[in-house]
């Protein structure tokens, strides 16, 4: 404590002969991220901080805390272009919306503006674009893809080829030996499920169908193959559609930034990027759902782990909610989050080099049952954002992005819903995680499921695609814990930390691997 005043002052006299001043609450702030530092090192920060906030050419000598913020981050990306981030949070409203445009074959940035209350035409436009979507991207699979000549010979003789029929192809005739159709799987009538498209929707007779592995519930999209007879479609078997590695799917967005966040163009081929999170070997990212504050042994464990994490910090903690049981006030929740803060008083190393990200829960306060859902308002964190100033209050879903890398989080118990509402489940219940998974990836979206069991604004529903895909799909589901890779994405859930004996995710960029954490009853501080 000592050593924080000394260096208080210190700044402060080092701003003044800069020609500066310096609130105190600056002061401390700018000391706080100074104390990890020798002396030496100290002098340096303090001579490229003011030469920084010399060339910012402020408009008066009092040096307030974002452009003081501002100096610290444009040090911090020495080697990086000006737009570039090492760590960057992307909240669920802020994530732009690309439609697909079939004369050019390419995904345009929509300019439209978007609002929570939308116009009723979007009910049915958001499940459109995410048609359009699946469908560009079937339509290039080599299954549906045209035949290619090589030497005179068609490639029809190695792979057999689908051709792709749109619901009104079928109407518009009796009898369709062979038929494949993309379409939503829907149940327009009472026990009886229809496809539909933009053109139309057919009947479907799924009492022979053979289903392929993932969830099929209502409100996905699938590809249903069979024969078409006097307006129903008897199928044959029942898929999902194909999936697009992220690589190829990139290459329809152009140099956009179809990702979010603060850069112009897409980090994802930034080479310094990529030498840096090759190098920074001891990175890692730590992820906790189910995490109830008002739970004291969770409190305990909480404590347990900061302390643990003071020494070597993490880029990021991720706590996801329910932070406390339903509370009908939400105000009741502030005293957790001081609460929170104060397990962390005496971690100042995990405080100043640490992002703290808190993500709610559907049970959380203020908001209602809809995806995305917004973030806690800063009202109920105001004493943790003040404590631990790295705190970032996000919206669920989000998205991260650390170096190169692409990370979706999301906060919902999306397995039960699953298996409460699909029409056919898997057989091998041991590979249930893998069925998950696929069901995720083949749809590039976060909730393929009926709006009943899973409701979306239809404005932001851009939010929750998977397309093209991440490197990491983070699942906080309270059900068991798994890591499934599968085409190049890998998908974690990160079980609850309350029922799984107080055991967290610990992601590793550099190797891309992920490790299982557990804090045990018998840890000393």
């Amino acid at each position: 404590m000592e050593d924080l005043v000394k260096l208080k002052k210190k700044i402060s006299s080092y701003f003044k002969l800069s020609g500066f001043l310096i609130l105190s609450e600056n002061s401390e702030y700018l000391a706080g991220q100074l104390l990890p530092f020798d002396t030496a090192e100290r002098e340096k920060w303090l001579t490229v901080i003011t030469e920084n906030l010399q060339s910012q050419r402020l408009k008066s000598q009092l040096v307030e805390r974002p452009a003081l913020e501002k100096a610290i981050n444009e040090i911090n990306r020495v080697g990086l272009d000006e737009d570039q981030t090492v760590f960057s949070v992307i909240d669920a409203f802020s994530i732009p919306r690309y439609d697909y445009n079939r004369q050019s074959k390419k995904f345009e940035l929509s300019s439209e503006p978007r609002v929570l209350l939308t116009k009723p035409s979007m009910k049915s436009g958001h499940l459109r674009q995410r048609y359009e979507l699946l469908l560009q991207k079937t339509l290039r699979h080599e299954l549906f893809a045209p035949a290619v000549i090589e030497n005179g010979v068609s490639a029809e003789s190695r792979i057999k080829k689908f051709k792709l029929l749109l619901c009104e192809n079928l109407l518009a005739t009796s009898v369709v030996e062979e038929a494949v159709v993309l379409g939503l799987l829907t149940q327009l009538k009472e026990g009886k499920f229809f496809i539909e498209d933009p053109t139309g929707y057919v009947e479907l007779d799924l009492s022979a169908a053979r289903f392929h592995a993932g969830f099929f519930c209502e409100g996905c999209f699938v590809l249903a193959e069979g024969a078409y007879d006097e307006g129903v479609l008897k199928v044959d078997g029942l898929g999902f559609p194909p999936v697009e590695s992220a690589a190829s799917s990139r290459a329809f967005f152009g140099t956009h930034n179809s990702w979010g966040g603060e850069s112009r163009k897409l980090l994802k081929y930034s080479s310094q990027l990529q030498e840096l999170e090759r190098s920074n070997s001891e990175a890692t990212i730590v992820f906790l759902s189910d995490v109830r504050l008002d739970q004291p042994m969770v409190m305990e464990k909480l404590r347990l782990l900061f302390v643990g994490y003071d020494s070597c910090p993490p880029v990021a903690i991720i706590l996801m909610g329910p932070f406390a049981v339903s509370e009908r006030q939400p105000h009741a929740l502030r005293s957790h989050f001081d609460a929170l803060a104060a397990l962390a008083n005496d971690c100042d190393r995990l405080k100043q080099e640490t992002e703290l990200i808190l993500v709610p829960s559907c049970e959380d306060p203020t908001a209602p049952n809809i995806l995305p859902r917004p973030a806690i308002p800063k009202t109920l964190a105001s004493g943790l954002l003040k404590s631990w100033p790295r705190t970032k209050l996000l919206t669920n879903p989000c998205r991260l992005q650390y170096c190169t890398q692409q990370i979706v989080v999301c906060r919902l118990d999306l397995m039960a819903k699953f298996c409460r509402n699909t029409l056919h489940f898997p057989t091998d219940i041991n590979n249930i995680e893998q069925h998950f998974t696929r069901t995720l990836i083949c749809q590039g979206h976060l909730t393929p499921i009926h709006p009943i069991a899973s409701p979306v604004y239809w404005d932001y529903d851009a939010a929750l695609w998977l397309y093209p895909l991440p490197d990491l799909i983070v699942i906080g589901d309270s059900c068991q814990s798994f890591t499934v890779s599968q085409h190049g994405c890998t998908v974690l859930n990160t079980g609850s930390f309350l029922k799984s004996k107080f055991s967290f995710k610990v992601y590793i960029p550099s190797t891309k691997t992920i490790e299982d954490s557990e804090i045990p009853d018998n840890m000393a501080d």
